[in-house]
């Protein structure tokens, strides 16, 4: 990879959806080829992994990885876009405390079905969900499997319109907005959140992420390499395989290389094939070899 292709993790702030994250990107680093690892709304703050020049191809095997959240859920409030920049559908206030909020948690992990929100990227009849809603028009939308690995109350606020705090660790395609007001739909009432922060990405986190404003400030000192992750780092969720010069050699050309022992039995799985530091390729195991899945030199 070279010095223009590599991830950098940004704290996107409050505003700014994630293609102007995309766009301010391109201007400071001068490379058209920039894409991230998963939309936030413009509501929400954190995370977004972007993969910069050649690294974008590597992007896919980021966007699957676990995702965490904290979410604040105002209940009693219902908003159109079930987030605080929608308008007030219904107020109505609720009589919860904590430990209703806490004993439902559990029922809302695991796989479970969703109903994505009318206003989504998601396409029903070949248009998409928010194109539909700005017109005023609502469609039946059939409930997807999505997977919720762990929810936390971290903070419980009681009154006429509750608001609580929680942690949430959850797969790919899950609206943590559309969660939070069906939580509040099984108390009886609903509920929009008022504020979503992405703390983390697979691995990686919102504490080692840069702000759009300091990510400027080392594009401006010719320092953009000082925040860029080496994509053999941001890939180590991934088997490492090793290989020294003849294989990566056969790797560079997309060749198919011998499996090592230890990788053999895991049929599908995906590696990292790498010498020392450079990652070479992703490659994919099919019996006792490796098949070129993407492959970077």
């Amino acid at each position: 990879m070279t010095a223009e292709s590599g991830f950098v993790l940004v704290d996107k702030p409050a505003g700014w959806t994630s293609h102007d994250v995309v766009d301010k990107a391109r201007s400071i680093f001068g490379v058209k080829k920039i894409g991230h690892a998963g939309t936030l709304d413009p509501m929400a703050t954190g995370l977004l992994v972007l993969g910069i020049g050649r690294a974008t191809r590597l992007l896919r095997f980021v966007t699957d990885l676990p995702k965490e959240y904290e979410a604040v859920v105002r209940f009693g409030v219902a908003t159109d876009t079930l987030d605080a920049d929608g308008k007030v559908l219904e107020r109505r206030p609720m009589e919860i405390e904590e430990e209703n909020v806490a004993g439902l948690l559990p029922w809302f992990t695991g796989t479970i079905l969703q109903t994505p929100p009318m206003v989504s990227a998601v396409k029903i009849g070949g248009k998409r969900l928010h194109e539909m809603a700005r017109k005023g028009q609502e469609v039946e939308r059939p409930p997807r499997s999505v997977h919720v690995y762990g929810l936390r109350l971290m903070g419980f606020e009681p009154g006429p319109f509750p608001t609580a705090y929680i942690l949430v660790e959850c797969g790919r395609g899950v609206y943590v907005r559309v969660l939070a007001d069906d939580i509040a739909r099984a108390l009886g009432g609903r509920a929009h959140l008022t504020s979503l922060r992405r703390s983390a990405n697979g691995h990686m986190r919102i504490d080692d992420a840069c702000s759009i404003e300091a990510l400027a400030r080392f594009g401006g000192r010719g320092e953009l390499p000082l925040v860029m992750l080496p994509p053999g780092e941001v890939l180590r969720h991934l088997t490492r395989v090793n290989v020294d010069d003849e294989r990566a050699a056969m790797v560079r050309n997309g060749r198919r290389i011998p499996a090592p022992a230890r990788v053999v039995r895991k049929t599908d799985a995906l590696v990292r094939v790498m010498t020392d530091d450079r990652l070479w390729a992703v490659y994919r195991v099919e019996g006792d070899e490796l098949a070129p899945e993407v492959v970077l030199a």
